[in-house]
């Protein structure tokens, strides 16, 4: 259980003055397999460590700190293109951490600009975005029709001169899952920053974090979004968050992340966990001391899932279908 290591050393960064060489191999690699090693590096500042351990966490640390700096600038061009059009803009997932100056932002590996604007903004949000310099990432017709008629979001954007993506999501779940988030609550319970930008209030954030991996993916990245989960609850508790997931029909997914937080990052371990949260674990933990992908049954199965949650049978056949033919194997829309 190489995977534990990481996950055990983020918990506990003390205990890194017990790790060996060929464990501290483990916990880097993996660490930088799960985008999890501008994390570990912000936890283990300023302990002892081998030189050459080290000198890998000073890399990672300057990296996250470059990409903290980039995010905060990328939301700041997003806000200078949609500030005339007087629509609230609620920053997602890793840029609202940083923005916000919250515990889960600290090191955290950070990709595309997520927001979240009202649906009936799409079309002037999106023609104000291109006017700034944003293109279609998909050029293709098909994903251009699917996004727009099937998902929560806009079809993805790249800025033509920074190279950096924006999503523009209208709710947070695609509209063919089964549970259907309250996207006017988000948006009207958000929480203003000071340059007129807005984060998700606190026990939303940790919803659509638990969202976001139990109710839509196919768990990659989950070590990552579990320790997200982690810190928000370390830093706002838990108080109102049973009401609020169940306001958003995402109670399930909530309770689920809340059990396999506590259970990797927590102080509880694994001993209350049920059979399916177990099976969860092996996917969350499907790496081996190189930080290479195990476990290819299990990631299988966890993809077929993440498919049929976010559309009904005839048309996830229709579409892996479409995909297959094009491509000549499935993939993700």
């Amino acid at each position: 259980m190489t995977t534990n290591l990481l996950t055990r050393i983020l918990s506990n960064p003390a205990c890194a003055s017990e790790m060996e060489a060929p464990q501290w191999t483990a916990i880097l690699t993996v660490a930088r397999a799960e985008q999890l090693a501008g994390t570990l590096a912000q936890r283990l500042a300023g302990l002892p460590v081998p030189a050459r351990v080290a000198a890998v966490l000073a890399d990672a640390q300057g990296s996250a700190e470059q990409g903290r700096r980039a995010a905060l600038w990328e939301a700041e061009m997003v806000r200078r293109a949609l500030a005339p059009l007087g629509v609230p803009v609620v920053l997602l997932k890793g840029t609202a951490y940083v923005a916000a100056g919250l515990a889960a932002g600290r090191g955290r590996s950070i990709g595309d600009c997520d927001i979240l604007v009202p649906r009936e903004a799409l079309a002037p949000v999106e023609a104000a975005l291109l006017a700034a310099g944003w293109e279609w990432v998909k050029p293709d017709a098909y994903d251009d029709a699917y996004y727009r008629q099937w998902m929560h979001e806009l079809p993805p954007l790249i800025h033509r001169e920074r190279d950096r993506m924006i999503d523009v999501h209208h709710t947070i779940l695609p509209p063919t899952a089964r549970p259907t988030p309250d996207a006017d609550a988000l948006i009207a319970d958000a929480v203003p920053l000071e340059n007129g930008l807005s984060v998700l209030a606190p026990m939303d954030m940790i919803v659509h974090a638990a969202a976001h991996l139990f109710a839509d993916g196919d768990l990659a990245g989950g070590l990552r979004n579990l320790w997200d989960i982690h810190c928000l609850i370390g830093e706002f508790g838990t108080g109102g968050l049973h009401e609020r997931a169940a306001h958003h029909q995402l109670g399930g997914a909530v309770a689920r992340a809340v059990r396999l937080a506590e259970a990797l990052y927590g102080s509880k371990g694994t001993a209350g966990l049920g059979a399916v949260d177990r099976l969860y674990m092996r996917r969350l933990l499907a790496r081996d001391g190189w930080g290479r992908e195990t476990r290819q049954g299990v990631r299988f199965g966890f993809y077929v899932r993440s498919h049929a949650l976010r559309m009904p049978p005839a048309m996830l056949a229709r579409h892996l279908w479409i995909k297959w033919r094009r491509r000549g194997a499935p993939a993700s829309g």
